[in-house]
Order: C-alpha cells, then sequence, then structure tokens
C-alpha cells in the first residue's frame, strides 16, 4: 500500500502553513483598530489588580510591561500571535505523540507522525475564529495555550515512570494555575487532566506526595482571585454563575449554538471524533468544556470564541484521523475529494472573514450613516476609535469636563482606552468593571457624552437623563473612501441619577 504523491514533505508544509498565517496575523494586526474585548483587557494592565469584575487576571497582567511602555497596538499584538504560535507547535508535537507514543500500533507509514501534525496544525490554521483569537489577546487565547501545555504535561505524567517525577507533577500544577488565572472554565481542564492520570494510575495517585504539591502549588497561583473577590463581595462568582444560567433553556438555542461552532470552526475538526489512538482518554479535554458549554446555550448564554480551547483539545486527534483518511486504499480518491473540499471551503471562509475585517465590511456598507440599523455591519466596530477616544478627550477638556460617558458598557472599552486616562462612566443601569474604575456619574454631574450611529441611543435628557446636552461635534469614520459610522459628541450637565437607555434605532 503506498501514499498518494504529495507536493512538498509534511515537516516543510508544516512550516508553510504557519508561516501564512502568521503573514495573515501580522496584516491584520496592523490595519484593524481594538475590538470591544481587546481594549477591554488592556485596560485591565492600566488598572492592575488582583482580578476583575468579570474574568480572573492574567489576561491583564502578561500585557502590563508593554502598556506601561505605551507600546502601540501592533505590538501588543505580538503577545496573542506568539501564544497562538505557541499553541500551534503544541497541537503539532501533540498530534505526534498521539501516533507515535500511545504504544507504537498505530497501522500508518514512517511519516505518520509528520503527517498527523501537518494535519493538525491545518485545522487551526482553517477554523475562522481561531484567526481572531490571534491578533487579540482574549482570556480563551490564554486557555487554548495552556489547555495545550496541559495536554502535554498529562500526557507526559501518564507514563509508566511519571510517579517518580516530582518536578514534573509541579510543571502541571504551575500550568494548571496559570489556566485558573486566564479563565475560570480552566476547572474543566483540571477535571480532564484529572480523569486522564486517574486512568493511567488508578486511586494510588491519591498516596503521591508531589500530586498534592501540584495541587497546592495550583490554588496558591489562583490566590489573588479568591483574595479579590473577599475583598469585592465575591461579585466575579455572582455574575459567573448568573451569566452561565442564562434564561429559560430551550432545545432550539442548542441547535443554534451547534450550527454556529459549525460555521466558527469548520467541519475538519469534528474528525478528531474518529482518531484511533490509546490515548482516546485525553478526549475529555474536548468532550467537558464543549458539553457544559452545549448545556449551557439552551439557556441562551453562549459566545463563539468560548469554545475555543476545547475544539483546540481535538485538533490533535482531528490530526490523527485525517492523516489516516487521506491515505492511499479502498475508496481514497472519494475520501480525498471530500476532505479536500472541505479545505477549500474553510479557506474561503477564512479569507472571506479576513476580507472582511480588512475592509471594514464592505459589502454591508451603510448608504447613509443617519440611518445606519443597529448591528447591520459588525466589522464597522473595527475602525475610528482611536480617533473619537483623541477627539473625545480634547473637547472634554476644552469644556472642562472630567469624564466621558457612555449608555451601553460595550461603547466604553475603546473609549476607556483611547480617551484614558479621563474615566469613562456606564449610564446604563448594570454593575460591571466601569463601575469598580469609575464608578457612577453623581446625580447632578456633568460629562462629555459620546454617542456612535451603528449603535446609536437617544440623548436621555429629564427624570431619565441630563437637564441639558449641547451638540458640540461629529466625527465620521470611513474606510478605503467608504463611510462606516459616526461619531457624535454632547456636554451634558445635571444628571439625574435614573438611567433609561433607549436605542434611536432597532
Amino acid at each position: 500500500m503506498t501514499n498518494p504523491p504529495r507536493f512538498l514533505p509534511p515537516e516543510r508544509a508544516t512550516r508553510w502553513l504557519i508561516a501564512a498565517a502568521l503573514v495573515l496575523h501580522l496584516a491584520l494586526a496592523v490595519v484593524l483598530g481594538l475590538s470591544v474585548d481587546e481594549a477591554h483587557y488592556l485596560l485591565y494592565a492600566a488598572h492592575p489588580a488582583l482580578s476583575y469584575f468579570d474574568h480572573p487576571p492574567l489576561v491583564g497582567w502578561m500585557q502590563w510591561p508593554l502598556v506601561a511602555l505605551d507600546a502601540p497596538t501592533a505590538v501588543l499584538r505580538l503577545v496573542p500571535g506568539a501564544l497562538w504560535l505557541g499553541t500551534v507547535l503544541g497541537v503539532y508535537r501533540l498530534a505526534q505523540r498521539l501516533v507515535t507514543g500511545d504504544g507504537g500500533d498505530a497501522p500508518y507509514a514512517a511519516d505518520a507522525a509528520e503527517r498527523a501534525g501537518l494535519w493538525a496544525v491545518a485545522v487551526l490554521s482553517l477554523a475562522p475564529v481561531l484567526h481572531v483569537l490571534a491578533i487579540g489577546l482574549l482570556p480563551d487565547t490564554l486557555l487554548m495555550f495552556f489547555t495545550v501545555a496541559v495536554m502535554l504535561q498529562t500526557h507526559t505524567l501518564m507514563q509508566p515512570g511519571a510517579l517518580e517525577r516530582p518536578l514534573a507533577w509541579l510543571a502541571l500544577g504551575l500550568l494548571l494555575g496559570l489556566a485558573g488565572l486566564s479563565k475560570y472554565t480552566a476547572i474543566f481542564l483540571a477535571l480532564a487532566c484529572a480523569l486522564c492520570l486517574f486512568s493511567a494510575h488508578g486511586l494510588r495517585l491519591l498516596r503521591l506526595p508531589a500530586l498534592w504539591g501540584a495541587v497546592l502549588l495550583a490554588l496558591l497561583l489562583v490566590s489573588p482571585v479568591a483574595v479579590w473577590n473577599a475583598r469585592n463581595g465575591w461579585v466575579s462568582f455572582a455574575y459567573q454563575a448568573q451569566h452561565g444560567a442564562g434564561s429559560v433553556w430551550r432545545w432550539q438555542e442548542v441547535l443554534r449554538f451547534v450550527l454556529v461552532q459549525l460555521l466558527a470552526y469548520g467541519p475538519l475538526l469534528w474528525w478528531g471524533a474518529r482518531a484511533r489512538t490509546r490515548l482516546g482518554v485525553m478526549r475529555w479535554f474536548f468532550v467537558l468544556p464543549f458539553a457544559v458549554l452545549a448545556y449551557l446555550s439552551g439557556g441562551g448564554s453562549s459566545l463563539p470564541h468560548w469554545t475555543a480551547p476545547a475544539w483546540v483539545a481535538l485538533a490533535p486527534f482531528a490530526g490523527v484521523a485525517l492523516a489516516a483518511q487521506w491515505r492511499a486504499g479502498a475508496g481514497a480518491r472519494l475520501r480525498r475529494a471530500a476532505i479536500a473540499g472541505l479545505v477549500a471551503l474553510q479557506a474561503l471562509a477564512c479569507a472571506g472573514l479576513a476580507g472582511l475585517m480588512l475592509s471594514g465590511g464592505a459589502p454591508q456598507l451603510p448608504r447613509s450613516l443617519d440611518d445606519t440599523p443597529v448591528g447591520a455591519n459588525p466589522f464597522a466596530d473595527l475602525y475610528g476609535w482611536q480617533a473619537a477616544g483623541g477627539r473625545a478627550r480634547a473637547l472634554a477638556n476644552e469644556q472642562g469636563l472630567t469624564s466621558v460617558a457612555v449608555q451601553n458598557w460595550t461603547l466604553a472599552s475603546r473609549l476607556g482606552w483611547y480617551a484614558r486616562p479621563m474615566p469613562v462612566h456606564v449610564l446604563e443601569d448594570r454593575f460591571d468593571q466601569f463601575d469598580l474604575w469609575a464608578g457612577d456619574l453623581a446625580v447632578g454631574g456633568d460629562t462629555l457624552l459620546v454617542d456612535w450611529s451603528a449603535m446609536a441611543y437617544t440623548v436621555p435628557l429629564g427624570a431619565h437623563g441630563f437637564r441639558d446636552c449641547q451638540l458640540l461635534d461629529t466625527q465620521d469614520t470611513t474606510h478605503w473612501g467608504a463611510p462606516l459610522a459616526r461619531f457624535r459628541f454632547y456636554a451634558c450637565h445635571g444628571w439625574s441619577g435614573r438611567a433609561q437607555p433607549r436605542l434611536r434605532l432597532e
């Protein structure tokens, strides 16, 4: 039985694939403005603390040195780029281990490990959402990296001689602790790790001092989160519990979740369920978080990138399965044609997403900036905020105003970053991180109100707003000569303290 012909050896093809992805990420990093979440977590770094309202602190801590040096956006994005590269290299190595490190009975050719690694890198490179996480540092970007690192260390500790390697167990504790500082869903990572280790060593593991040393180290590392919450009324845990629960559970929401996942990550990753390997127990790293998030989606609580670490955990298995399916044999031509077709579709989806981001959503550009439907062009969100933040700071200084205000929390992050050090007040009646940073706008207070046409609100006046607001300026955002959005800046006085934001266009 022979393998199908190929143009490049798998090792070289892997290097070229990674290089192409890095070039794409660099282009996006230089051109795009900050997203909502990116700016929010950069503000973490601008306000160092033991933890924060909605997430653990590592996403801010990692960016603090560059923020302290006032590094430009393209330099700040080197951090998620490096994490993406580390994640991909880890997945590549793990795919090789699945072939060569599970007893040696995998029925592949001599270069099977390299081909499995290539396919593992390919399925990650062809998942559209993962490219977004490669240019913007989110907690999920961190957890992707630590998921692969923990899986590699878990595989090492599943080997027969691992019980005699205390430093290797402490390394696992270090990785789990850092994962816990990245995102609360790292608890699923720890549970999957435990299931794998107990499957390999049984209950005798509980008598191993090094295991308990690893547990204590992990708990010590995540202790800042507990300390901060104890000082702030356990607000993070209450928020996460409410956020995860969602509303009324509906199976239609779960179906929608699955369809969105298929579009966001592509069908090639699903091949991981078909991989035949003695290390199949490590699929728990995918199954646990994905199953829980799928269930929670039934309550309407789900975002596409939340499952990114789970898909990264499945990627090595997908690499093994796709390498096996690509081999010559009965029905090989049909299998390879089907796989090639999916590769082409997913590559087109990635290129399309990159094109929309770079163009500002060209097919969805508004005819008029005065009647843009809310949410009509999500890609407009990536442009214009730096100029708006600078203009807001200048106008506030001219008017003698000491703060900026918005009516929805999603509008606050970019202004908070680009107009810093001016505080940003969120006028809607909800508690979030901005209340901890800036507090509520005082009753009778004055501020510079900023409105954005793609999420435009009625100027709040009267009993549920200000005594008076004066339009100071408007600023249009254009990209490649096309209009994207309009910012309006108001000097507002005499805040009533009773917010009731109303969208202008719904």
